[in-house]
């Protein structure tokens, strides 16, 4: 099975555990089996091989979630770039390019797409195969997943079926409804459009050239910044009449808001929070190292992280998108591809940083412009390489760096660094990496 998933937004809804580089497919709140948490897009990932272990998995996404997605699920996964945001049939044209030219997928293969952040089971999953096989073998064009809808949503575009088989010809979709029209719609058999979805790669690749000048992956990827916005539903699927939906029954939910990602956690509480016997339908996600006490509290969401605490109606949680994009804030925690670092502490002329490195993994070798920086090792053991000299280090040494010095640390163990940064201007622009050769 060739699956590619799209891994798109800041997730704001999810403030204050989202931010601008870390989704809300990244936030660990899901107990696995072995009492440790896993995030959307680990759970997906693992569930995709657990039905096809051989499954080629693409992530479609912007640059800026690179390393969050090798951070979880490793370096293995196939990544498509996006260099700038351009909506859903750009990315999956630089997709389905990516997978001929880049993973060598034949044009008669067929490719399943699907956003990265469902909320699903196994059977979802199998499914997902089903459509794949549907497409390779089948006479249409594309197969769409249609979703048989739970309730009357304003949330979901509606897929008008021909007939109530598992599968049958589309008749028409239909925009995202006020209620009313929904209810009309579930009554003509109408299904939800997940954004689900399955096709040739040939079929994708002749529709992206014929509305794209390009000659290849680099030559799209290249060229990218100029495509126009423009989305996959509006650019090929409402103008294509050889189409077919598949109809699916299993659990399928959208984890976009405080208020329904409560309702897939198997605990009240994630992370340091006590509630009293008092309390009533409440949950509590704590990433800080304070405890958080709820007393007489109902229908709440309580959300803490080094960006900040939310305490919200459950009901009104899926309002706060207007209200998050007031603030104006540094990023304060973020996962890379080498570990992660949360932002302890922000002064005029200094920021202290906790990095935490996995073993076997460096920084990038670079250096600041307009900063000293000092790392006082907390634990583990590494090596420091400053402008070309090499060190050990292990708990308790410290290394300085004057402002223009190249420098990097690799760790041998997982090693946690305090990192204080010291200048007049403290920029994440204020970098310039280099290779460790030059």
């Amino acid at each position: 099975m060739n699956i590619v998933l799209l891994s798109g937004g800041s997730g704001k809804r999810l403030w204050p555990l989202s931010n601008d580089i870390r989704s809300k497919q990244f936030i660990k709140i899901f107990k696995t089996p072995q009492g440790e948490y896993e995030s959307m897009v680990q759970r997906v990932y693992g569930q995709i091989r657990r039905v096809d272990s051989e499954a080629k998995v693409t992530i479609a996404t912007s640059k800026t979630q690179v390393s969050s997605i090798h951070n979880q699920l490793g370096e293995d996964v196939g990544i498509s770039v996006e260099p700038y945001r351009r909506d859903t049939f750009p990315a999956i044209a630089l997709a389905t390019a990516y997978l001929h030219d880049m993973q060598g997928v034949a044009e008669d293969e067929a490719v399943v797409v699907c956003p990265v952040d469902p909320y699903v089971e196994q059977d979802y999953f199998e499914a997902l195969k089903a459509l794949g096989e549907r497409a390779a073998e089948g006479d249409a064009n594309l197969v769409l997943m249609g979703i048989e809808p739970t309730y009357p949503s304003e949330k979901y575009g509606y897929i008008i079926p021909q007939s109530k088989d598992d599968i049958s010809n589309v008749e028409t979709f239909k925009e995202k409804p006020d209620v009313k029209t929904a209810e009309d719609y579930i009554a003509r058999g109408a299904l939800w459009n997940g954004g689900v979805f399955a096709y040739k790669l040939s079929y994708v690749l002749d529709k992206a050239h014929e509305l794209i000048d390009f000659t290849d992956y680099h030559d799209l990827f290249d060229k990218y910044e100029t495509l126009n916005k423009i989305s996959f539903d509006y650019a090929v699927v409402e103008k294509e009449s050889k189409i077919e939906v598949m109809r699916f029954g299993g659990q399928w939910k959208d984890l976009g808001t405080w208020n329904t990602l409560t309702e897939a956690m198997e605990e009240a509480c994630v992370g340091e929070a006590i509630l009293n016997e008092t309390c009533r339908n409440v949950h509590v996600i704590n990433e800080l190292d304070v405890p958080i006490l709820c007393m007489g509290l109902k229908d709440l969401v309580v959300s803490a992280s080094a960006e900040g605490i939310l305490v919200s109606d459950k009901e009104q949680s899926s309002y706060i998108k207007p209200y998050v994009d007031k603030i104006d804030q540094t990023v304060m925690f973020a996962e890379k591809s080498w570990g992660s670092f949360r932002v302890i502490d922000i002064e005029d002329g200094s920021m202290t940083i906790k990095v935490t490195l996995n073993a076997g993994h460096m920084m990038n070798y670079h250096s600041h412009k307009l900063r000293d920086e000092v790392w006082t090792i907390i634990s583990g053991t590494g090596r420091t390489i400053v402008d070309g000299m090499e060190q050990p280090v292990a708990a308790g040494d410290v290394v300085t760096m004057q402002a223009g010095c190249r420098h990097t640390i690799i760790a041998d163990t997982e090693l946690k660094v305090m990192e204080v940064q010291i200048g007049e201007e403290i920029s994440v622009h204020d970098k310039q990496k280099f290779n460790l050769e030059d």
